[in-house]
């Protein structure tokens, strides 16, 4: 003989409402006694309803994302008259004595549906496996997806969960599993040679809170790209930076009696444009800065056209789009694009296009100021032009038989960094000095 029991949702402690956040049972399922039926959440706490008897569900009486209390009904339970569960004491410190029994009634009726008060499960806790560090957050899980996941080897640190608030469910584990073991190895590309695998410590989780107010904010789109490239370029290139100065006297004055000219057709003639024309002829007398590295590490890619990158500041983070041809433009034309293309940056609308095929690249801070930096090369090029804030300073000038004087004379900070693996110290000199010869006389350039 069998009979219905109606389960109920226990003594949940102070909280009036809690939220069905799992189901763990469907109607037909066999569960055994003090088996998990479902889990509920507070804003404090996860747990589990369980089963206070052995049997079959007949019928659930809640869905995922329901809200319920003490009392609330959860599903109905059959279960043999062997397996009924014993009725349970009062809710109070002692059993009271025996009573009389209450009045029978005077005709028989079918066995009245028994409601039974469902104690809390406490599970005995499960010993984490020795682990080298643990994790710094806490995969967002109920305890049976927990225990699921330890049973299937599964790691909750890498499921990605589809439930409310990034809940993991048991079909996310699956899923998880399921693709893991489906999934074909790849071997990991190997690194360029010269270049190390690094194995480096995990990054340190910190609790910046408990030290004063935080704030919280996300980085644009452009900064992660462009921070996993810088972060890569920085460990596998070897750097070296030179540093040297540019005497621009005289090209600051021709660039300021030239500009009204510029004005008048739209744009403004900056330093920058200048720079690039002075670029190009320096990489035509030292073809390796105007290269890059074949991935085997075996062989120098020397190209026969430039195209020169150009770092733009934006509100979202740097862009680096590229000036092609730059052998083939005047200074007015360069100027002419440098103005549209910070234009294009600002505005967000670069295409990807427009940031590829670089074979070297300038970074200029003289607008903002600073003396001297090492900039981070952009792979797959072997160098990079940092360019700061130009001033006026007492120079030397004069020797060799004439007579010598100080001078205030326009200075301009260079700093060369290079692809050591590719460019030696005394050629990165070469380099730096012949473009500073050419920035001190631009008329170089056209030679």
């Amino acid at each position: 003989m069998s009979s219905i029991t109606e389960v109920k949702v226990p003594d949940i402690g102070d909280f009036k409402e809690v939220d069905v956040i799992e189901i763990l049972v469907k109607p037909g399922d066999a569960v055994a006694k003090e088996a998990s039926l479902i889990t509920v959440e507070s804003d404090k706490a996860t747990m589990e309803i369980p089963s206070p008897a052995a049997g079959v569900v007949k019928e659930l009486r809640v869905k995922l994302g329901d809200k319920v209390a003490e009392g609330s009904m959860i599903l109905l339970l059959e279960a043999s008259a062997g397996d009924a569960p014993a009725a349970q004491p009062p809710k109070s410190a002692e059993i009271p004595a025996p009573t009389a029994p209450a009045p029978q009634p005077a005709a028989a009726s079918p066995p009245a549906t028994e409601v039974v008060a469902v104690p809390i499960a406490r599970p005995a806790p499960v010993p984490l496996e020795p682990t080298a560090e643990v994790p710094a957050f806490k995969p967002h899980a109920s305890p049976s997806v927990r225990k699921f996941a330890r049973e299937l080897g599964a790691d909750l640190a890498k499921v990605q969960g589809s439930g409310p608030k990034g809940r993991i469910t048991q079909e996310d584990v699956q899923a998880f599993v399921k693709g893991v073991m489906t999934q074909a190895p790849t071997p990991a590309p190997a690194p360029p040679a010269g270049c190390f695998v690094f194995d480096l410590p995990d990054w340190p989780q910190v609790d910046f809170a408990k030290f004063g107010p935080v704030e919280l904010k996300p980085l644009s789109r452009i900064k992660k790209l462009s921070g996993a490239n810088l972060h890569r370029n920085w460990i596998s290139i070897p750097h070296v930076t030179q540093f040297d100065e540019a005497d621009i006297t005289d090209l600051e004055a021709f660039r300021k009696e030239s500009g009204a000219a510029s004005e008048k057709q739209g744009f403004k003639l900056t330093l920058l444009a200048f720079l690039i024309k002075a670029c190009v002829t320096a990489l035509r007398q030292y073809p390796e800065f105007n290269a890059s590295l074949e991935r085997g590490g075996e062989n120098l890619v020397l190209k026969k056209y430039f195209h020169i990158g150009v770092a733009v500041d934006t509100p979202d983070g740097l862009v680096v789009p590229v000036i092609r041809d730059a052998d083939r433009k005047g200074v007015f034309d360069l100027a002419r694009e440098l103005a549209e293309v910070s234009k294009l940056a600002r505005d967000r609308k670069l295409k990807p296009g427009d940031m590829q095929g670089g074979t070297f690249s300038i970074s200029s801070l003289g607008g903002i100021g600073g003396t001297a930096f090492t900039p981070i090369i952009n792979a797959p090029e072997v160098a990079i032009l940092g360019v700061s804030r130009s001033a006026m300073r007492p120079v030397w000038v004069g020797g060799k038989g004439k007579v010598g004087q100080f001078m205030p004379r326009l200075m301009l900070p260079l700093s060369l960094a290079y692809d050591h693996r590719v460019i030696d110290g005394a050629t990165a000199a070469r380099f730096t000095s012949y473009l500073a010869s050419v920035l001190s006389d631009i008329r170089r350039s056209l030679l």
